[in-house]
């Protein structure tokens, strides 16, 4: 096409991007890929390509991605009206509803339009004029225009909500790891299903919790709702369908969260309820000093320790870490493990084997890394 112009949604198929926590984009390409997708990591995220059903069973099926977007026109722009005339070429009344707000974010970097607000501004006008749709600060349509090197890519936000929000989980501890983060730390540490997973400090359950989805087969976006609903190009029939496809099985395994904290515990068994995997996963009020593993066979213990993400935090943290190492090593044979840090003095301190390093993430302003074990002897 000429002008730098991408196939839109119009046509059959078009790019999707995944957009992926810094530092977790190999994991999620791996995890699209294992879900049928012809999948490439490019800056920020993944790509794939598909057409609306894609982009539906992407948000449905999918753990890793933070949200969904669909890359629906590109095109070269150097000034502002160069931009107010294309966007009035884009499709947008294939796309969007005119009963539906939409709200307009922009976002410019090394490029001769440099004010996103005005960006934003002919877009929204340009949608205005040419579909009749309100314009909402509030909308939960988001339409995403990024200029970057002269280059408009106007996207539309399928997900609305951020992926990590389940629909299920009401009571969060502090500093929660977010389920999408969670769920690809699991992958990395080759986590299938097929075992026990084990959280010796489970603050809400999170890894838990989608251990256990995971071996039941249950979708992590079956109990939410989606951005893609509100467009012209939601089908609710393909959708309906899509949502009760496949079969779900009760796990062989059972899933553990062990905490201290009876708040936590207490959270974590709410949570499970809700998602739906009480039956199989497992809360106890336990110390690190107490902790044992449980009957049957080995499997994965993934831990999130508190950081110590101040200055003089680490050093009081020290005796924690420490301690459980000692009851890994002492009472975990055979067991594999993943702990997740943001610091490599901290991991050191448990005197754990760790062998295998992954990338550091962006999680909370820090940068973490999971640090994993073979199976311990």
């Amino acid at each position: 096409m000429s002008d730098g112009q991408i196939a839109a949604p119009r046509t059959s198929e078009f790019e999707i991007f995944l957009v992926a926590v810094p530092g977790l984009g190999g994991p999620l390409c791996a995890e699209a890929r294992a879900h049928g997708f012809t999948a490439k990591t490019v800056s920020g995220g993944v790509t794939i390509k598909g057409g609306w059903p894609e982009v539906w069973r992407a948000n449905l099926e999918l753990r890793g991605p933070s949200r969904i977007l669909a890359r629906i026109d590109q095109f070269r722009v150097v000034h502002l009206a160069k931009l107010d005339t294309r966007a009035r070429q884009v499709p947008w009344s294939t796309i969007l509803r005119r009963d539906v707000p939409v709200r307009i974010e922009a976002s410019c970097k090394s490029s001769r339009i440099y004010h996103s607000g005005a960006a934003a501004q002919r877009i929204a006008r340009a949608i205005q004029e040419e579909l009749g749709a309100p314009i909402s600060n509030d909308a939960d349509v988001a339409i995403k225009a990024r200029i970057e090197n002269d280059i408009c890519t106007i996207a539309v936000d399928t997900s609305g909500e951020p992926l990590h929000k389940r629909g299920h989980k009401e009571a969060v501890a502090k500093a929660p790891m977010r389920e999408t983060m969670a769920a690809l730390f699991l992958r990395q540490c080759g986590y299938t299903g097929s075992e026990p997973v084990l959280d010796p400090m489970c603050g809400s359950g999170t890894f838990v919790i989608e251990a256990a989805e995971i071996a039941a087969g249950l979708k992590p976006g079956r109990s939410r709702t989606f951005a893609f609903e509100k467009l012209a190009t939601f089908d609710a029939a393909t959708w309906d369908a899509m949502r009760t496809a496949g079969t779900t099985q009760t796990p062989t395994h059972r899933f553990y969260g062990r905490d201290r904290d009876s708040g936590a515990i207490r959270m974590s068994r709410a949570n499970a309820e809700r998602a739906g995997v009480s039956a199989f996963t497992e809360f106890a009020e336990t110390s690190v000093q107490e902790l044992t593993a449980p009957d049957g066979p080995s499997g994965l213990v993934i831990v999130n320790p508190p950081y110590g993400d101040r200055l003089g935090e680490t050093n009081k943290l020290r005796p924690l870490y420490r301690a459980l190492g000692h009851t890994l090593m002492t009472r975990f044979p055979g067991w594999r493990v993943g702990l997740v840090t943001s610091d490599d003095n901290l991991a050191n301190a448990t005197g754990l084997p760790f062998s295998l390093t992954a990338e550091p993430v962006l999680h909370g302003g820090l940068r973490i890394k999971l640090y994993r074990t073979a199976a311990l002897p």
